[in-house]
């Protein structure tokens, strides 16, 4: 285990035992040292227990992962690993921008061994060993399936199984739902429930502080001792991504410090995922051109000829008049 480590679980332990977390019960409790509510400001632009990178802005009231412009990435990141093995954490963001029919990309939120590090997925490293919940608004979305976006997915991942980018995830997903959370008036709250062995991720979309089921999966495995973050990505496409609050709730009334250290060991895994689908490649663009262009001649011959036989039967009906015309003249 790293320094870093070492020192943030030394922190940790120490500040549970102080503030007496394991002789009152803790159902429910909200952990500041893993949460973020406004105020955010710290001392000048840091925020304690927190870590910014990319195009990331903190304002007063929200925290910007991504203005609404082209190619930016930015990520949040808890510098203070979790070891409680029960928890929920609760995200309120606000997803909009300019665009009416085309935006993206959307935002991750992690719970993973690695932080810090942009990347290509929604502005985050890939091959990442954790958890991932996907908050994909890219309406124009890749390869064939049949959901609709936004789109709310999950992946449990051993570092050795990458995302799915030209399939928006689907060959590696735990499980999935479409959710409207973009553009709405009012932010959205997300509660990420992990009680091993069952994940279950909810939604409040419309800000009636009632939870909608949106998917549940057992027979995940998370160990104790990742971090938290969110972050996001835009593309061609843009969307303001703004966090406005991350709460983490612990769950475990008679947590102890054996059974947390026992499951820091855990291999990140999934027993009821998905099953994986090979990446079938998408016919290559020249091919498209030449077969769209081998259409658009057929098409274009078949109007040929549709003219040609009506110039010809016209004609011959105008011929034929005309010939009937001429005989009776002669005969008078």
């Amino acid at each position: 285990m790293e320094l870093r480590n070492i020192l943030s679980l030394i922190w940790h332990w120490i500040f549970m035992l102080v503030s007496g977390s394991f002789a009152l019960n803790t159902m429910d409790s909200l952990k500041r040292e893993h949460s973020l509510v406004k105020p955010y400001q710290g001392s000048g632009m840091s925020i304690p227990q927190w870590d910014f990178i990319g195009a990331t802005m903190v304002t007063n009231n929200f925290i910007r992962l991504t203005p609404d412009q082209q190619s930016k990435q930015g990520a949040i990141w808890n510098n203070v690993p979790v070891f409680w093995t029960k928890w929920e954490f609760q995200v309120q963001f606000h997803v909009h921008g300019h665009g009416k029919d085309l935006y993206g990309d959307g935002f991750t939120i992690w719970y993973t061994k690695d932080r810090m590090q942009l990347g290509p997925v929604f502005g985050n490293k890939d091959f990442f060993s954790g958890l991932a919940i996907f908050m994909d608004t890219y309406n124009n979305h890749n390869g064939a399936h049949n959901h609709e976006h936004p789109f709310v997915s999950s992946m449990v991942s051993n570092g050795s199984i990458g995302y799915d980018h030209d399939r928006d995830g689907t060959h590696t997903q735990l499980a999935g739902c479409t959710s409207k959370f973009r553009g709405k008036n009012t932010p959205t709250h997300v509660a990420i429930r992990y009680d091993p062995p069952v994940l279950k991720v909810s939604m409040d979309i419309d800000g009636e502080n009632t939870w909608k089921e949106c998917f549940k999966v057992e027979g995940v495995q998370l160990p104790t001792g990742y971090f938290f973050g969110v972050s996001a990505a835009t593309g061609d496409l843009s969307d303001n991504h703004d966090i406005i609050s991350l709460k983490f709730y612990n769950l475990d009334e008679n947590a102890d410090y054996n059974t947390a250290m026992a499951r820091s060991r855990i291999i990140p895994s999934a027993s009821n995922a998905e099953p994986q689908r090979p990446h079938i490649e998408d016919v290559p663009p020249s091919t498209v051109a030449k077969v769209a262009g081998s259409g658009l001649k057929v098409f274009g011959y078949v109007i040929l000829i549709i003219i040609i036989c009506i110039i010809v039967i016209f004609g011959g009906i105008f011929l034929y008049q005309y010939s009937k015309q001429d005989r009776r003249k002669r005969f008078y």
